[in-house]
């Protein structure tokens, strides 16, 4: 039998909504700093603060983000947290997709009047 035909339908309009949702959770300078320190192992909000130079409430407020999204989680350790990716090979092959189509495109969303650093100001 053809794979094709046996498949569940597909909801493309939700597909697309979830795509959209975890872009825009990762579409944070802040969260994506986190996430890249993620990468490297679990971190305390404390650890995180001092390595990013964030303040403790920026850093609370980007984990609980990426932990609503699905992005992130903590294990209790002691009175503290330790926070790590759910998914860490999916986020590191995500970033490492990203990295390749900024530098295919020159960078060019930097320029961007939507989403560029213009817009940002």
């Amino acid at each position: 039998m053809d794979a094709a035909v046996d498949a569940a339908p597909v909801d493309e309009a939700a597909a697309l909504s979830a795509a959209a949702c975890l872009f825009r959770s990762l579409g944070d300078p802040t969260r994506l700093s986190i996430i890249r320190h993620l990468l490297l192992g679990e971190h305390r909000v404390v650890d995180l603060t001092a390595h990013l130079g964030l303040a403790q409430s920026s850093v609370s407020a980007a984990l609980a983000c990426l932990r609503d999204c699905g992005v992130a989680t903590s294990r209790p350790r002691g009175r503290a947290s330790l926070w790590s990716l759910t998914a860490p090979e999916q986020v590191l092959e995500v970033l490492a997709a990203a990295e390749r189509l900024l530098a295919a495109t020159g960078d060019a969303v930097v320029l961007c009047p939507t989403y560029g650093a213009a817009a940002n100001r």
